[in-house]
């Protein structure tokens, strides 16, 4: 589709570009004090960049500016998805007061930006167009992340943060820059057509290569052993940057990673036949598998000697990144849907858990273990969602999480034999984070003493608690519009070859 034409689907990402100037120029007018009024703004153009995609034909499957972006249903999922974990991030940053005396309207716009950049990710089909969109992603994620410049620790995790985004960045680059060698083309469908014809020292050359890529989708997904910068940065950052690091550029990383894998490796993103590999030399779905390993045992081990709850959450994430990267190995739509819907399910629990931090520190609390004694006495409704985030996280039923995690073993059991090693690993795991979790819940109401005292947190507080506890019960008991949304959504743009 020629750029014209393509500008005529490109409508959401327009608005977001408009969204983000206008939340700049805004900015100038307003004082230190009311930068924060611009947080409506880009709620706004949130809003509206939803609504251009909810009237969009979502029977448009095709190749957006030259064959650079993909326009399907899969893509759009993602937009969604992270439209819907951005405005979320928006109201909990309105009540977190670790952002009180900073100017927040460039805070909301490279928010917006890093929308943008995502809504590439989610859509790219060309190698310079993933490379370029993670970087946006970065870039900014690195601006947020030390967006508190008196606080040392946010300022460690900014310098982290860029050491190792700059690391994985080049090896990724490396990577590309050789496949773009061996096929003479960056677009995806190309590359996949040239690896039939690949011979001797060129299958090599393939094979590290790929092994490069993959190591730039596992720093943007916090996968072993790409991690490194997770957890200082997850503590450093202000705790609202950090819940939406864990979700929305997790859910993205996982997009393009699908899409790569699916699109360059298998059949061409079809799902007809998972058996179809263009790569033989390389066994992926078993690095696959081992780096799921690898990320659910680490994440889970180190998050049980953790004594803040916040680094524990970091080392959480890790751990969930494993559960995900599970489903990869089995190279089937079945495996892609499990992803899918773990995702949506991740979103809710994972912004609750860290909203309660986030409400905990500004009650005058802290973010170790100690800090939540007796907190379910002193603040029950806090002590409550917290109790059903962590249960959610854990997977026991019936939350939302549980439903997640069935659907993930399901896929990877399904696969057959070969992969029951995995289910079970993901499942000692399981077993495994049941501790750490279950300890934020004994801290809270089995230890310290009764408040005479309970806290109610304000009706705006209350809403998004409710707004975020709600789904991770009843998506745990009835998860069919998930389920349907998902199942619309597994459509991928393909060349079959």
């Amino acid at each position: 589709m020629s750029n014209l034409q393509s500008l005529s689907l490109y409508w959401p990402e327009l608005i977001l570009t408009v969204t983000v100037l206008l939340t700049i120029v805004v900015d100038l007018f307003y004082s230190n004090k009311e930068s924060g009024r611009t947080a409506f703004w880009v709620l706004g153009g949130l809003i509206l960049t939803q609504a251009a995609i909810s009237f969009q034909d979502s029977a448009i499957v095709t190749t957006l500016f030259m064959d650079n972006l993909a326009f399907d249903p899969f893509a759009t999922f993602f937009k969604s998805l992270i439209i819907l974990s951005t405005i979320l991030v928006i109201f909990i940053s309105q009540r977190t007061h670790e952002l009180d005396g900073y100017r927040t309207g460039e805070y909301y716009a490279l928010i917006a930006v890093m929308v943008f950049g995502m809504f590439l990710m989610a859509s790219a089909i060309d190698l310079i167009m993933v490379y370029i969109s993670i970087e946006i992603v970065s870039i900014t994620s690195f601006i947020l992340a030390g967006y508190l410049r008196g606080d040392r620790r946010s300022n460690e995790a900014a310098l982290k943060y860029v050491i190792y985004g700059a690391f994985s960045s080049g090896i990724m680059l490396f990577g590309l820059s050789i496949v773009f060698g061996l096929a003479g083309s960056t677009k995806f469908f190309a590359i996949q057509e040239a690896m039939w014809n690949l011979e001797g020292s060129a299958n090599f050359a393939f094979t590290l290569a790929a092994i490069f890529i993959l190591a730039g989708f596992g720093y943007k997904i916090s996968a072993v052993p790409f991690h490194f910068w997770t957890p200082d940065v997850y503590e450093g950052a202000p705790t609202s940057i950090t819940a939406y690091l864990s979700v929305a550029p997790k859910a993205v990383g996982f997009a393009v990673a699908i899409r790569f894998f699916n699109q360059v490796f298998g059949d061409g993103g079809s799902f007809i036949d998972p058996s179809l590999t263009t790569f033989t030399e390389l066994p992926w779905p078993q690095l696959l598998a081992i780096l799921a390993v690898a990320s659910m045992t680490l994440g889970n081990l180190v998050a049980i000697q953790q004594s803040s709850v916040k680094r524990m959450l970091a080392y959480s994430s890790i751990a969930h990144a494993g559960y995900m990267l599970m489903a990869l190995p089995t190279l089937s739509s079945q495996g892609v849907y499990a992803v899918m819907i773990y995702l949506v399910m991740y979103l809710f629990m994972n912004l609750g858990a860290f909203f309660v931090v986030i409400y905990v520190k500004s009650q005058g609390g802290g973010e170790s273990f100690e800090d939540y004694s007796g907190l379910g006495w002193k603040m029950p409704i806090v002590g409550i969602v917290m109790t059903i985030f962590m249960l959610s996280l854990t997977g026991i039923p019936p939350t939302a999480g549980f439903i997640g995690k069935f659907y993930l073993f399901a896929a990877v059991i399904k696969t057959g034999p070969q992969l029951y090693w995995l289910a079970i690993v993901g499942a000692i795991n399981s077993v495994i984070s049941l501790y750490f979790y279950m300890r934020v819940v004994k801290v809270m109401f089995f230890e310290g003493e009764p408040s005479a005292t309970v806290v109610v947190p304000p009706l705006a507080i209350m809403l998004i608690f409710m707004a975020l506890a709600i789904p991770s019960v009843v998506f745990g008991v009835y998860w069919t519009p998930i389920a349907n949304w998902v199942s619309q959504s597994l459509v991928l743009y393909t060349q079959v070859i």
